[in-house]
């Protein structure tokens, strides 16, 4: 097993990395001082809980805790207030009161929407994140939770850190390809950022890791996982260096609103968002490595790298302007200086950012 800490003084939690650890679930929710005498509010998808949700009740029943299931369909659709106030339903009728937890068992849509649960929940009560896909160990890591609005996604959120990562490898094995490609999109991401030789391994290693080798998986996401520690440690709030993990998150979540958040996923927009970072990169002075080194390692991960023709680019920035990261009339983008390293660009001429959304579409057509 690996084991990592993001490091936030009094709310500071580690990361549980390694294969068959629901089988010992309810050791780590002693160890971390979860109640067993309150209930415990188990929030899951469907596609997840025929898999996993027996298992870890089970094992939490067995270990004297009072864990109650909530299934929700799987998907984007499900981060919604609609929903959110469907869970708050299910947790008052179980009794859920300030001692209790809620705990996320399943992907970045699950561990948002339980974790806003738990944020909003009697103004905020303890959380754990189970997270069963690749695509999680990002969003699993830093307490940022949230819903979405029809007009924006995540825009109704808060932070609200878990008490502990239990990260199974098993429950990957489940994954169907796509959500496998998808979930690396966040893993070259955080080299991109940070680790420019960590980007070479996941290109030399991607048939490895759609193949879901147990080892390395397993170093990947440990990874992954540590360069997310360590930039939430320097930066809980996101007021400055934190935003570096956005890195093609801006056309992406837009890509996400535009398609209603059902028709791509979030590694497949997050991937085209970062192609469209790496253009800005080289325009503004940054080498063109920046530019093919990344294209050729999402490619390699199996992601789009081009917009799918069918978007209409005016949709698509008109989204842009609702995102989090628009403010004062300027657009704000995490854009890559080199391999491993970016900067945060406030004034980023709008004009740009069309030109080459426009590209990235073109380029759907060659």
């Amino acid at each position: 097993m690996r084991e990592l800490t993001v490091e936030l003084g009094e709310r500071s939690y580690p990361i549980y990395i390694g294969e068959g650890l629901l089988d010992d679930a309810a050791s780590y929710f002693k160890k971390h001082g979860i109640s067993s005498k309150s209930p415990i509010l188990v929030i899951t998808d469907e596609h997840v809980a025929p898999h996993y949700l027996d298992k870890l009740i089970g094992q939490l029943t067995a270990g004297g805790f009072k864990a109650v299931p909530a299934v929700v369909p799987a998907g984007e659709s499900s981060k919604s207030l609609a929903k959110l106030e469907q869970l708050v339903t299910k947790a008052l009728e179980a009794g859920l009161d300030r001692k209790s937890a809620i705990v996320a068992l399943g992907g970045g849509v699950v561990g948002d929407l339980a974790g806003y649960a738990a944020a909003s929940y009697m103004r905020g009560i303890k959380f754990v994140q189970i997270p069963t896909t690749i695509l999680a160990h990002d969003s699993s890591v830093g307490g940022k939770v949230a819903v979405n609005h029809p007009l924006a996604k995540n825009i109704i959120g808060a932070f609200h850190q878990p008490e502990f990562v239990l990260y199974d490898l098993k429950t990957l094995q489940s994954l169907p390809p796509r959500e496998v490609c998808s979930g690396l999109a966040e893993v070259v991401k955080h080299g991109l950022i940070w680790d420019s030789e960590f980007v070479d391994w996941c290109d030399v290693n991607a048939e490895k890791l759609l193949a879901l080798d147990p080892e390395a998986l397993g170093y990947a996401l440990y990874k992954g996982c540590g360069v997310k520690a360590n930039v939430v440690s320097q930066d809980e709030r996101e007021n400055g260096l934190r935003a570096i993990l956005n890195l093609g998150h801006t056309i992406g979540h837009a890509l996400e609103a535009v398609a209603g958040y059902n028709e791509l996923q979030h590694g497949e927009a997050i991937s085209i968002g970062m192609i469209g970072s790496a253009k800005l990169g080289v325009r503004y002075g940054a080498p063109d490595e920046v530019y093919t080194v990344t294209k050729r390692a999402l490619e390699r991960c199996g992601l789009p790298v081009v917009l799918p023709q069918h978007f209409d680019v005016d949709a698509v920035m008109a989204a842009m302007m609702h995102d989090k990261k628009f403010a004062e009339g300027t657009m704000v983008f995490v854009v890559p200086t080199a391999i491993g390293k970016v900067e945060i660009k406030s004034d980023v001429p709008v004009e740009w950012v069309r030109e080459i959304v426009e590209e990235l579409k073109r380029e759907a057509q060659q």
